[in-house]
């Protein structure tokens, strides 16, 4: 159950950040890092917070 929570804030905090960076690089006007679009990056933020969000919600659901 550890395991869960902690992994749940590994991902929300990662999603997180992603999501601050893509902001970030497209209001200096760039579209593209590394080879991704700006919009791929923003969308695997959403994605980690989501999975971040499914993992803390399992670990709820546990513990009643």
């Amino acid at each position: 159950m550890n395991s869960l929570l902690w992994l749940g804030r590994i991902a929300g905090a990662g999603g997180a950040l992603l999501c601050l960076a893509s902001v970030v690089f497209r209001l200096r006007g760039e579209y593209w890092i590394s080879g991704f679009q700006i919009g791929t990056l923003l969308q695997a933020g959403v994605a980690a917070m989501v999975f971040g969000c499914f993992c803390l919600l399992a670990l709820l659901t546990q513990r009643s």
